[in-house]
């Protein structure tokens, strides 16, 4: 997977198609991340005893990999390639500006 929590991405399929934002979480079990404010669900809950309220909350589910892009700040939606500078350290860059991700 190029794609880590902290990314900036852009959703490619789905009902939020077009949406930026910020992954939150990486699923590698199942290939999925979790996007900041993309692909919110309703989720009905029960009260569980004196501290929890029940009551219908808004969740971010999981999203395929395969779905969102990352996004470059020059050149918009992009994959990642990676490089080695001189010390040996791995960079990832992106694949239409060859600039850093």
């Amino acid at each position: 997977m190029k794609v880590k929590k902290g990314d900036d991405v852009v959703v490619l399929a789905g009902k939020d198609i077009g949406r930026r934002g910020t992954i939150t979480r990486v699923i590698r079990a199942n290939n999925t991340v979790i996007v900041d404010g993309v692909n919110m669900v309703k989720r009905h809950t029960k009260p569980r005893g004196q501290v929890m309220q029940g009551g219908i909350i808004d969740k971010e589910m999981p999203i395929h990999v395969s779905n969102v892009a990352l996004w470059c700040r020059e050149c918009g939606a992009t994959r990642a390639g990676f490089r080695f500078d001189e010390a040996g350290q791995k960079h990832r860059t992106c694949r239409k500006c060859g600039g850093d991700v």
